[in-house]
């Protein structure tokens, strides 16, 4: 089990907006001196193996060794589809270097996505807001308290619904929702042979015609509180098409050793009150379930290995790095994690100082792609 993190974050796509910052070409970039004197970047190129295909982009393995994310936001998606791509398949890329994901997404691919009718004044106040979103993004960090981090996040959901007011008008003068049959086909209830009761429908179709009525009226507050009816309606059917996991099928994930019988039976009890706490939307008293519930388990899972836990990185470290990584690893294993937390916090850092290195030479290179070469055919940006 990896040493957890300080605090784990993460922000929703529709959040993710912000002009990207021109930052130095790294190592492997080439670079021309004109007759003025004024030296210009040269896009970087990049030979390499592909090892994942997200959403967007791609995990590369260069022919130079090293690891690359080459995204493909300036690509339209028929492009993406005519590029066939996967995973082992080898592509050349051109592009430049950003210093940070949220980097990839620029105002002018943010741009492309808006509605035509958007005027230049209202283009100005967005790009000035979609900058404000990218600033405060770039605050957010790890090291903040809940509190902190909270407030911050709340800053950029305002922002980002302040952009939403401008452009709504002109996303509800073009929408063209969908029926209520194609949309409650799209949950798959009848896939698993789900049926829904005729008063059910009856009532689930007179709702959502209400929801797109106060949608297109622009009254958020009602059109979301009849979406919650319509959702409350349809909650007895999602528990169908998708069941909880029994307290048995839970267990099956965790490699425990040596739980007495009576331990067994106090954890079946906890799960079933941590899924009545989730059916009653009390989510402070099923956190502090789920608190009590792996306090008890922590005390009969048998950790990894040394080598185990190290065979997750696909990096080597060398063998002096990794005898005092060992002797580290097996004295945290030993400590009491109750009663010597400062002790296993402090033996995690030096771990975690000695493998830093490692991580930063892995660390992949972020590309912002701008040409893409497969079996030799050139796909350029739009």
């Amino acid at each position: 089990m990896k040493k957890p993190i300080k605090k784990s974050w993460m922000i929703a796509s529709a959040l993710t907006i912000g002009m990207a910052v021109l930052t130095p070409l790294q190592a492997g970039a080439t670079s021309v001196e004109p007759a003025n004197g004024v030296t210009v970047q040269i896009e970087q190129q990049i030979t390499g193996t592909i090892k994942f295909i997200g959403e967007s982009g791609v995990d590369l393995k260069g022919r130079d060794g090293k690891n690359y994310y080459i995204s493909f936001y300036k690509f339209s998606e028929e492009q993406l589809e005519q590029m066939k791509l996967v995973e082992g398949q080898e592509i050349t890329v051109e592009g430049g270097v950003v210093e940070d994901y949220i980097d990839f997404y620029t105002f002018e691919i943010y741009k492309k996505s808006l509605p035509k009718e958007v005027t230049n004044e209202e283009l100005t106040k967005l790009e000035k807001m979609f900058n404000e979103v990218k600033k405060l993004q770039k605050e957010l960090s790890r090291e903040m308290t809940d509190e902190e981090f909270d407030k911050k996040f709340e800053e950029i959901k305002k922002v980002h619904e302040d952009m939403y007011k401008i452009i709504k008008p002109y996303i509800l003068a073009n929408w063209q929702p969908q029926t209520f049959e194609e949309y409650i086909e799209e949950f798959g209830f009848s896939e698993k042979n789900i049926i829904i009761a005729e008063n059910d429908k009856n009532q689930l179709k007179a709702i959502y015609e209400e929801w797109v009525k106060l949608e297109k009226d622009g009254h958020d507050e009602k059109a979301t509180e009849k979406m919650n009816e319509f959702y409350e309606i349809l909650d007895p059917y999602f528990e169908q098409l998708h069941p909880a996991q029994t307290f048995e099928e839970y267990m099956e994930g965790f490699n425990l050793v040596d739980i007495p019988a009576e331990t067994l039976a106090k954890l079946k009890t906890i799960y079933k009150d941590i899924q009545k706490a989730d059916k009653d939307d009390n989510y402070d008293l099923q956190e502090k379930l789920y608190e009590e519930f792996y306090d008890i388990i922590d005390q009969f899972i048998k950790p990894q290995t040394f080598e185990e836990y190290m065979a997750d990185y696909e990096f080597e470290v060398s063998e002096e790095d990794s005898k005092q990584l060992k002797q580290l690893y097996e004295e945290i294993l030993k400590l009491d994690k109750k009663e010597e937390q400062a002790k296993i916090e402090e033996k995690w850092e030096a771990f975690n100082t000695i493998l830093n290195p490692y991580f930063d030479e892995y660390n992949e290179i972020l590309i912002s792609a701008s040409k893409v070469t497969i079996n030799g055919q050139d796909f350029l940006s739009q």
